[in-house]
């Protein structure tokens, strides 16, 4: 477990550098990483994703007001499918369908997220 937290700090500060500032949105890239902490397992293994994750996934989508915010927060999924090893991106595409909500656009690192 610890090393599951380390991990997610470290993900964080790392996504949260690599981002650029976007004063359109209040949200930060961190908020994102944290909402999606609980789903690394699924992402990496698949299977169900845990409640905890559903939660984070449908955290994310009630963060997502406005288009500025949906941009923000899709850069900072493509950037943790990018940088984070190991994600299998059939499983992150499916995951907001397994958790029972709809965003739109896929998590993916070639996602474009100017719509």
């Amino acid at each position: 477990m610890g090393i599951k937290i380390v991990m997610v700090l470290a993900i964080v500060a790392l996504v949260s550098a690599t981002m650029p500032m976007m004063t359109e949105s209040a949200l930060r890239c961190g908020q994102v990483t944290i909402s999606l902490g609980p789903c690394l397992n699924y992402l990496k293994s698949g299977g169900a994703p845990e409640n905890k994750c559903c939660f984070g996934i449908k955290r994310l989508v009630g963060m997502a007001h406005t288009t500025p915010d949906r941009k923000f927060i899709c850069n900072c999924l493509k950037a943790v499918a990018t940088e984070i090893r190991g994600i299998n991106l059939n499983f992150a595409s499916s995951l907001p369908s397994k958790c029972g909500v709809n965003i739109p656009y896929k998590i993916s690192p070639s996602t474009s997220c100017n719509r």
